[in-house]
């Protein structure tokens, strides 16, 4: 049997360019046997991201790489040049295919807990890094499973922070990364052991069950393999993951993608025309599991949003279809939720997480500032609190149980972008909704014309995209 996919790229933003984001909200399926060739360019960015099949649970069937941005020629980068370039793409795994585990939430049930992790597809000691002793490289490593934060870390190094996202950081040195759901981290790692080899050591964080998977860092003159059992690290403990999360900040001196430094945006002194509070939960409706933003849960219409609003299909959906704060109620309806945003504004927005389980939020389109993080309730005192100097910027965060966590975004890029829980049986069970970023220009400068070999399909069938 062969399924329709889409492909995303987590963290790209497609500047003025929705049509091309590879979500279903925007693009229609690529048909069986048939190719699609996405049209993009990485305009002012730089950093780590990975791409993977966003449709349904393809994603649970691998299909997912690595996506490397360098910075132009000439523009300075605030590390000597690495040994080597290295990806590590983890993640949680399960035994069952993804049509089982679709079944599994189409009848009203959540996943199963995972059978187990995974590095570059591989198992234990399933894939070796080979390094040059005294020699730096650098490990980007994504977080490309389906439910599950995990803790990232060597045996016997430490990690130099330099990269998340996009945002240079500053080079603080960790002995484990958290790395949630969506999230990717860049670091530096020194070969300045004694030669031989080191376990590189993936565990899964805020679960019962401890679930660890290992890979192999090799030192090109070792003869001694790895041996005994991995070094342990955090399992559930959120204060420690809480506070190496506001460690994270932007190097302000860097520059980013573009010759002046990063610090030169003063995000902080801008006041945000607009709060949005989104606040997720677990309703059951019509007897079964949803997951809901707001009390709204999620569905996809019959044809793209991004292509009913171009060609004025009435029906598909309706702006305003979500509210911008929660009711408070524990109820919730299904809807095709979209919210409305004015071009070039500039929004704060609170995610309230009420449940005992982590959330990792990522938006599509953007990079945003994440000015603040703590438990409980937010209130608009919390804003005393918030870093407004050297925050990261990045695409996906996360808010802990029963806590809260607020970003700073400027919504500088027309289009219907998609705002998820990167938890992809969340995403798929309705916890997202289409932000339509909008400007009544039809302006090429603000925003590129229909793709011509856009795929047309549901209502959309019939129409034509443009002859140039």
């Amino acid at each position: 049997m062969f399924e329709s996919p889409l492909f995303f790229r987590n963290g790209l933003q497609q500047r003025r360019n929705s049509w091309q984001d590879g979500v279903y909200g925007t693009n229609c399926p690529i048909p069986p046997r048939k190719n699609f060739t996405y049209v993009l360019q990485v305009k002012d960015q730089i950093g780590t991201y990975f791409y993977f099949p966003s449709l349904a649970l393809h994603k649970a069937a691998g299909g997912y790489g690595s996506v490397k941005i360098s910075s132009r020629p000439r523009i300075p980068v605030p590390f000597p040049p690495p040994a080597g370039d290295y990806a590590i793409l983890a993640g949680d795994w399960f035994k069952r295919n993804q049509r089982q585990l679709k079944y599994f939430l189409d009848t009203g049930h959540n996943l199963p807990f995972p059978d187990g992790l995974l590095i570059n597809g591989r198992g234990w000691n399933g894939y070796t890094f080979t390094v040059d002793q005294g020699k730096t490289y650098r490990f980007r490593i994504s977080n490309v499973g389906l439910t599950t934060s995990i803790n990232f870390r060597i045996q016997g190094h430490t990690m130099k922070l330099v990269e998340v996202e996009g945002s240079h950081t500053l080079q603080n040195t960790y002995s484990s990364l958290d790395i949630h759901l969506g999230q990717s981290y860049s670091v530096l790692v020194t070969a300045n052991q004694p030669a031989k080899d080191y376990y590189i050591v993936v565990s899964s964080r805020f679960t019962s069950k401890v679930l660890t998977t290992t890979a192999v860092l090799h030192y090109s003159n070792s003869f001694t393999k790895v041996f005994g059992p991995p070094p342990g690290g955090p399992t559930t403990e959120i204060a420690l993951s809480l506070n190496q999360a506001r460690s994270i900040r932007w190097n302000l001196t860097a520059s980013g993608p573009r010759p002046n430094p990063q610090g030169s945006y003063h995000y902080g002194m801008i006041k945000p025309s607009r709060t949005i509070v989104l606040a997720n939960s677990a309703p059951y409706i019509n007897g079964k599991l949803r997951y809901a933003v707001n009390g709204v849960s999620y569905v996809s219409p019959d044809t793209p949003l991004k292509l009913a609003d171009y060609f004025k299909i009435g029906g598909v959906f309706s702006v305003g279809s979500i509210p911008d704060r929660p009711s408070g109620g524990n109820g919730g309806y299904l809807a095709t939720s979209v919210m409305h945003a004015d071009y070039r504004s500039f929004a704060e927005i609170v995610f309230q997480n009420w449940e005992d389980t982590v959330q990792s939020w990522h938006i599509d389109g953007y990079s945003f500032f994440v000015v603040g993080m703590d438990g409980g309730q937010w209130t608009p005192a919390s804003r005393t609190g918030y870093n407004l100097r050297d925050t990261v910027a990045r695409c996906t965060t996360q808010v802990y149980p029963k806590s809260w966590t607020a970003i700073y975004i400027p919504l500088d890029n027309v289009g219907m972008w998609n705002i998820r829980s990167e938890n992809w049986a969340r995403q798929y069970l309705g916890q997202q909704f289409y932000l339509r970023v909008y400007t009544p220009s039809t302006s090429w400068r603000d925003e590129y014309p229909i793709p011509r070999n856009a795929l047309l399909c549901g209502r959309a069938s019939g129409h034509h995209t443009r002859p140039l």
